[in-house]
């Protein structure tokens, strides 16, 4: 099968470390919290990465589970969305927040929505610059390369 893949033991632990003190990550509803988690998506995706807006909002958010990331004032800082059957995706962290762990924990707790679910085949669609990121995680490459709103991206699969 393409891309199969277990979860290490280093994976595991590298993803399940407990949370940093200068950030919290919960499970939102995007109901309550369509707000920040718009206000993040939007200045990543859309300002920063050219994103169309048509691209970004695609009417799937109120049927998927959402992580939000806040700083210890409560600052949304970073989101992620799961779609059902584990399909991980609009992860995005503020630029004075990356490379201080929000997106560890982001996909470490992304995961562990999955694995609560029972979805045990996780995947996501990588931006081809972060794909080192997801490796760390046990992600494989499971697809050629191909463009997403002009950028490029490959599939990448986690089973567990």
């Amino acid at each position: 099968m393409c891309c199969s893949n277990l979860l290490t033991k280093t994976a595991s632990k590298w993803m399940n470390k407990p949370s940093n003190p200068r950030f919290a990550i919960r499970e939102v509803d995007w109901g309550i919290a369509q707000a920040e988690l718009r206000q993040i998506r939007q200045r990543v995706f859309v300002e920063e990465q050219q994103v169309p807006v048509a691209l970004e909002w695609d009417g799937l958010d109120e049927r998927a589970f959402h992580l939000l990331a806040v700083d210890t004032l409560g600052k949304p800082i970073g989101c992620a969305r799961i779609l059902p059957k584990g399909i991980i995706g609009r992860m995005a962290v503020i630029d004075e927040w990356r490379s201080q762990g929000v997106g560890k924990g982001l996909l470490g707790k992304a995961v562990d929505v999955c694995r609560t679910h029972g979805w045990q085949n996780i995947t996501l669609s990588a931006q081809t610059h972060a794909i080192s990121f997801y490796e760390l995680s046990g992600f494989v490459i499971c697809s050629d390369e191909y463009l997403d709103a002009g950028i490029p991206h490959r599939d990448m699969r986690l089973d567990i």
